[in-house]
């Protein structure tokens, strides 16, 4: 496709936030910077951005260094420089806990569903129309438990193991939708 394409994985920045159910969009863009040889992230603006190609298209994957509840502020810094339409040609990855821990579901277009990360980018972006890879990391087991404390934990045993396949799977699909477009995409991955 004509233009670059720009993917936003979210997550906290800070080493204690690391490997935490938050931080899955921060995995999601590693582990598509190692797969396609993407270059090493350096400072841009707010984030960490490092460019290559996916799939024959030019694209900047980012890391926002806002925090996850500011992450709009980053991205739309990466859309004003590299002049992306928003519609077309920007992908974000991003925890869900509405979707047990290995699945995961892309959408063309949505609400923020309470995510805050999503809701600083549709108020930044000026709206819904963006392409979102949702990994779910499941619903906190006890419904009083904190759901910050919840998101910020660290997954362990069968969690981990299920979550590390979405993490694989959503790095896929990123890749399906820009070689092959978000209704193959949709179609292959969304369960």
């Amino acid at each position: 496709m004509d233009g670059f394409w720009l993917i936003a994985g979210l997550g906290n920045p800070g080493r204690q936030y690391n490997g935490t159910r938050h931080n899955v969009g921060f995995e999601v863009a590693d582990l598509l910077i190692d797969e396609y040889h993407i270059g090493s992230p350096k400072h841009f603006k707010k984030s960490l951005a490092g460019s290559g190609m996916i799939g024959g298209s030019k694209v900047i994957v980012m890391k926002p260094m806002t925090f996850m509840n500011l992450s709009g502020e980053a991205i739309r810094e990466g859309i004003d420089f590299y002049k992306i339409d928003p519609g077309r040609h920007l992908i974000v990855i991003v925890d869900d806990i509405a979707l047990p821990a290995g699945r995961i579901r892309i959408r063309a277009r949505g609400s923020a569903g309470g995510h805050n990360g999503l809701k600083s980018i549709i108020a930044h972006v000026g709206g819904e129309d963006f392409i979102r890879v949702r990994v779910g990391v499941g619903e906190k087991p006890d419904p009083n438990a904190d759901l910050a404390g919840y998101v910020l934990g660290h997954p362990a045993g069968e969690d981990a193991k299920l979550l590390q396949e979405s993490k694989k799977r959503a790095a896929e699909a990123v890749r399906c939708i820009i070689e092959d477009g978000i209704d193959r995409a949709m179609t292959r991955y969304n369960q």
